[in-house]
């Protein structure tokens, strides 16, 4: 309550000084705009406790990612890490680059394997791994990336073991179990980018058809990130509407089947993953943790119980803020959706046989 007022108080202090200083001024419409764009800028600054954030991996995803973060002003300072000499570096100034343009002020740093650089991170993305190629499914990736995860996630915690992090890897499901059981900390600290880009594409395909701006669309889906993902139409709405009332039932599967298959789609285009939405969906999380918005996004978290199932992460709805996994949100599924998340579960749980196999997390 007391920080509310203190908000309130700041907030309207803000709009009193910038008023007084332009528009008594007999500014134009553009330069008070411009104006106030400097000095609401100046107020976020230095009322909004700023942190510090890590991106590891500078491919097309991470190097998506951290420009997305720069892009939002989520941090004081920003770190871009890859394995790669002078890949991390160039995109970090090329980044910065546009910070003119752009309208940030923080600037963001590469380094080359350096996990100094990322020490007391508040929040970590980890996007390392080999990407998917085209006709490979995402079980055959656990053999390389689940090796590489596993030693970001002990460089890692060994630089910031207060820190949270999020998982961008692929097989999402396998991976952030991966990074979980390697960092020994509170699951509730470590989720993957999973339903938080399913959702972002399903509002993007339904958007298209309807006719609608994607930010009037609430949707959820549930379920492992892959073919197996559970999109849920009695949740998803448009502007209040049911979708069901806007979309005939073969167009609304259609749009379903599409968002299963998403990344695939995507990889089947460019002969390698996706990586706008991807880095964005990230940066969209990092951001209701840095900014404690409290949102309730589907990610994919773990499981101890929640749902009926026991040591496994899946997508599920959650609130995401300053703590990360604030809250698992367990829906009143009915019993063709709960039968589609069984589904959706024993095939994360398939592939983490596959990981069992490997012992991975043993060596």
């Amino acid at each position: 309550m007391i920080a509310n007022k203190i908000i309130c108080f700041n907030t309207r202090k803000f709009f009193n000084v910038f008023f007084e200083k332009n528009i008594k001024k007999n500014y134009n419409v553009t330069n008070c705009f411009l104006s106030l764009r400097h000095y609401l800028s100046e107020f976020l600054k230095n009322t909004i406790k700023m942190s510090k954030i890590t991106v590891i991996g500078a491919g097309n995803v991470g190097a998506t990612c951290a420009d997305a973060i720069a892009r939002r002003d989520l941090a004081t300072e920003v770190v871009l890490l890859d394995i790669k000499p002078g890949i991390s570096e160039g995109k970090a100034l090329d980044i910065w680059q546009t910070s003119a343009l752009a309208g940030f002020n923080h600037q963001i740093k590469g380094v080359t394997n350096d996990y100094s650089a990322t020490t007391n991170s508040d929040v970590v993305v980890i996007t390392s791994g080999v990407p998917r190629k085209p006709g490979m499914s995402r079980e055959d990736l656990i053999g390389v990336n689940a090796g590489i995860v596993k030693s970001v996630t002990e460089n890692v915690i060994k630089a910031s073991p207060n820190a949270i992090i999020i998982i961008v890897s692929n097989p999402l499901d396998v991976m952030t179990y991966v990074a979980f059981k390697t960092a020994k900390t509170l699951s509730s600290k470590v989720f993957g980018m999973a339903g938080t880009l399913d959702t972002a594409r399903y509002k993007a395909f339904l958007a298209e058809e309807i006719g609608v701006t994607p930010l009037d669309i609430q949707a959820l889906l549930l379920g492992g990130h892959g073919d197996t993902m559970v999109p849920l139409p009695r949740f998803t709405s448009v502007g209040g509407v049911p979708v069901t009332d806007l979309v005939a039932k073969d167009k609304l599967e259609a749009i379903i089947e599409r968002t299963k298959k998403g990344g695939g789609e995507l990889t089947n285009l460019l002969g390698t993953s996706a990586w706008y939405a991807p880095g964005t969906s990230a940066a969209y999380m990092v951001e209701a943790i840095i900014r404690d918005q409290k949102k309730l996004v589907p990610v994919c978290a773990y499981l101890d119980g929640e749902y009926g199932y026991k040591d496994m992460y899946l997508g599920v709805p959650v609130i995401l803020g300053k703590n990360g996994v604030e809250k698992v949100i367990e829906l009143n599924l009915n019993a063709e959706e709960k039968a589609l998340l069984d589904a959706s579960a024993q095939a994360v749980k398939k592939t983490l046989g596959v990981l069992d196999t490997m012992n991975v997390l043993d060596k």
